[in-house]
């Protein structure tokens, strides 16, 4: 098939640059036009030098008449410019967006965590949260994908099958997740200004953190009523994501079952890798689109711990934008992910 058209809206954050990358090695892709706003005329290697060799487009406004030159639009933009875009989408448009605009599908609680109202109702009702593992059968007809976040990727992908099977507690889930400082974009260092970030950990969102609204969510549609804790943290690293969870069994469960359920259930998912009893690290998945997640032995032998790692910016954002327009468009899954 001819290749498809792309625009890159928001191209030079640290998930537009990857997302770029990416697109580069793939086969099936042009980047016909990559989008800023403050970036206006300046070539995308300004921005990541390992850009240089690709010959690409410099960076301009974005303008709704280049619709429909296009056939996939990425918008990886502040939150509440997405929506924006959708409601310009043409026919032959599809949507993979990486910001928070259509993950959350009650407009009421996205305005809470997000303090936007929501200004693309009709959009927001037919997008599709695009965990690629997890709702692979209901992208193919999606005209818009919500891609998740990352630490919410990290944390659904292990649980989803152990909930679905009843092989847990829903009460008093502890979810402890540590992220490299790019998972807070470019501006990292003005929101974390008082940070050591090159020399601290720090706790945040402790209460409020984004992410809870959207962790509810997904489980609450397996069962209602699930109890979490999730404290995210900050280390004094680039890039990747450790969640480490703390469980009780059901009473039929066992450490083994629920080790053979994730394998059961991943068996054909070439990116999920599942471990038993080892101390997996970021380093494992950086630079990858691979999710690691290992099931071990707590010493209170009613629980149980599952770790889970990812590269925040591939798995847990331009990775996965990747791999849904793969499964959309039914190319190779890792086509552009090798």
């Amino acid at each position: 098939m001819d290749k498809l058209n792309v625009l890159i809206a928001g191209s030079t954050g640290y998930i537009g640059t990857q997302l770029v990358k990416l697109l580069c090695k793939h086969k099936n892709v042009k980047i016909k036009y990559l989008c800023g706003n403050t970036s206006v005329g300046k070539n995308i290697s300004y921005y990541d030098k390992n850009l240089k060799k690709y010959k690409l487009p410099k960076i301009i406004k974005i303008n709704y008449k280049l619709f429909k030159d296009v056939d996939v639009i990425f918008t990886s933009l502040p939150n509440g410019e997405s929506q924006k875009i959708a409601n310009k989408l043409l026919k032959n448009n599809i949507m993979i967006d990486l910001s928070a605009d259509f993950r959350l599908k009650n407009a009421k609680i996205y305005d809470k965590y997000y303090g936007i109202k929501h200004i693309s109702l009709d959009n927001l009702k037919k997008s599709v949260y695009g965990l690629s593992e997890i709702n692979k059968k209901n992208l193919s007809k999606a005209k818009i994908i919500a891609c998740p976040g990352c630490y919410p990727t990290s944390i659904l992908l292990p649980l989803f099958p152990l909930i679905k099977k009843n092989l847990i507690d829903f009460k008093n889930i502890i979810i402890d997740s540590k992220s490299g400082f790019s998972g807070a974009g470019r501006g990292v260092h003005k929101k974390f200004k008082n940070k050591n970030l090159y020399g601290s950990t720090s706790a945040y969102g402790i209460e409020s953190h984004r992410h809870n609204a959207e962790i509810q969510q997904e489980l609450s549609y397996i069962k209602k009523n699930i109890e979490f804790t999730f404290t995210p943290h900050i280390l004094p690293m680039f890039r990747g994501i450790l969640s480490t969870i703390y469980l009780n069994y059901k009473s039929k469960a066992n450490l083994n079952k629920i080790y053979n359920e994730l394998r059961r259930f991943y068996m054909n998912h070439k990116f999920i890798k599942i471990l038993k009893n080892k101390a997996i690290s970021t380093n494992d998945v950086i630079n990858t689109n691979n999710c690691q997640i290992s099931v071990c032995k707590s010493k209170d032998k009613k629980k149980l711990i599952i770790l889970s790692s990812i590269d925040n910016l591939i798995k847990g954002g331009a990775g996965q934008a990747v791999q849904n327009l793969n499964l959309i468009f039914k190319f190779k899954l890792n086509e552009g992910l090798k």
